[in-house]
């Protein structure tokens, strides 16, 4: 009897999507915003970098095909409305720090899935799987009227060039797409725990300037 294949990006894609909706979800409960509007961020968070990803590789985005997408999105929504409930400051919480690391690193690793299948250049690689990864908490940013987060000093977009080159460099080495995706997930999630838990910035060109 043969084993059942388990589909990489069907996995991270469904990972992403719950995690990223959590996280841009606590972000509007934080500023108040009504059902509504929560439901708003939350879904844009979780599907505004893969609609990205699919235009540049030119199809229609998954979001748009099936309703298993969106339905993933407002299951993430949901957790966000009932950890708010239960929880004080759900967004700085530690349950939602992990989430965001865990998507952060699905999502870089469907954007490099989605790129290789386009067959497009190494850079291409990372450069989708950044997007793909971080273009949605940007978009969301916006929504909550403050500089995109990815913008600033934290070591955050950081996490996702370094999942995306390791996948590309270990497909380039002959690896499997199964095992170029663990090791895309784990670099991600890895380093963007590490930054949390020790304090990672990007310097400044104040920092720089200011340096002896």
């Amino acid at each position: 009897m043969q084993a059942a294949v388990v589909d990489p990006f069907a996995v991270m894609n469904a990972i992403g999507l719950v995690a990223f909706a959590l996280v841009g979800s606590t972000k509007a409960i934080r500023e108040e915003f009504d059902l509504f509007g929560i439901a708003v961020v939350g879904l844009v968070t979780a599907f505004a970098g893969g609609a990205t990803r699919d235009v540049l590789v030119n199809r229609i985005p998954l979001a748009l095909q099936s309703p298993i997408e969106i339905a993933l999105g407002l299951a993430g929504v949901g957790l966000a409305v009932a950890a708010s409930v239960v929880l004080e400051s759900a967004d700085d919480h530690p349950v939602t720090l992990f989430s965001d690391a865990v998507g952060l690193a699905a999502f870089t690793t469907t954007g490099a899935i989605v790129a290789t299948e386009a067959s497009v250049s190494g850079f291409g690689i990372v450069a989708i799987g950044t997007i793909n990864a971080v273009g949605g908490g940007a978009l969301a940013d916006i929504l909550l009227d403050r500089s995109p987060f990815i913008l600033l000093e934290d070591f955050y977009a950081s996490c996702t060039v370094l999942g995306g080159a390791t996948y590309w460099l270990a497909v380039s080495l002959g690896s499997s797409g199964s095992v170029a995706a663990a090791i895309c997930a784990a670099v991600t999630v890895g380093t963007r725990i590490a930054a949390v838990a020790y304090g990672w910035t990007v310097p400044t060109a104040q920092v720089l300037r200011t340096s002896p």
